[in-house]
C-alpha cells in the first residue's frame, strides 16, 4: 500500500517536524545540563533539574515516540518498505534503541528532580555528580539521532535480502505482464 503523493508529503512533514523536535528538545536538555554544570549556584542547579525533567517527560519522550510512530507509517506506506533497504532499518533499530535509553535513563533525571525538589544544602554534591551521566546520555543520544537524519537524507544503497526477493519479484511481474500485453494486442 503506497501512499498518495499529496498524503505522503502531508506524512513526510508530519516525520519531519517530530524527528527535528527530538533533536531540538534534546539540544534544550543538554543546554540544561550545560547550565547547572557552569552554576555555582545551587538554585540553579535545582532548576535545572527539574526542568530537565519536564524537557523529558513532556518534549523529548513523546516527540521520540511520535517520530517512531510516523517513521512506520513512512516506510510502511511509501516504495522504501520497512525492511527492504539497511538504511530503513539501521534507523528503525537505533530509534528504538535511543528510545529503550531514554526511559531508562529518564528514571536517573526524575530521581535525580526528586532530590531536587526536596534538596538541602547537603544533596548538592550528589546533584552535580549526576550530571556527568546527563551529558554522556544526552551527548551520545544526539549523536545517534543525527545519524538516523543523515541516513535518512542520503538514503545510502544497500537492499536486504527480503528486499532484493521483492525487487525480483516486481521485476518478475512486470515483465509477465508485458509479454501477456504484446500477445493480447497481436491478432
Amino acid at each position: 500500500m503506497t501512499m498518495s503523493p499529496r498524503v505522503r508529503k502531508f506524512a513526510l512533514i508530519v516525520h519531519l517536524t517530530f524527528s527535528v523536535g527530538w533533536i531540538g528538545a534534546v539540544v534544550a536538555f543538554l543546554a540544561l545540563v550545560f547550565a547547572a554544570r557552569s552554576s555555582q549556584d545551587e538554585q540553579t542547579l535545582r532548576a535545572a533539574w527539574l526542568a530537565m525533567e519536564s524537557v523529558g517527560w513532556f518534549a523529548i519522550v513523546p516527540l521520540a515516540f511520535a517520530s517512531l510512530l510516523t517513521g512506520l507509517v513512512m516506510s510502511l506506506g511509501t516504495k522504501w518498505g520497512l525492511f527492504r533497504h539497511y538504511w530503513v532499518l539501521i534507523s528503525l533499530v537505533l530509534t528504538i534503541l535511543a528510545i529503550g535509553v531514554l526511559l531508562s535513563n529518564m528514571q536517573t533525571v526524575s530521581f535525580f528532580a526528586g532530590v531536587a525538589a526536596e534538596m538541602d544544602s547537603a544533596d548538592a554534591g550528589e546533584l552535580r555528580g549526576g550530571l556527568q551521566g546527563e551529558l554522556l546520555h544526552a551527548g551520545l543520544g544526539l549523536l545517534v539521532l543525527l545519524v538516523i537524519q543523515v541516513l535518512n537524507v542520503y538514503k545510502p544503497q544497500g537492499m536486504t535480502r527480503y528486499g532484493q526477493r521483492k525487487q525480483r519479484r516486481a521485476r518478475r511481474r512486470s515483465k509477465h505482464d508485458e509479454q501477456r500485453e504484446v500477445s493480447v494486442s497481436q491478432p
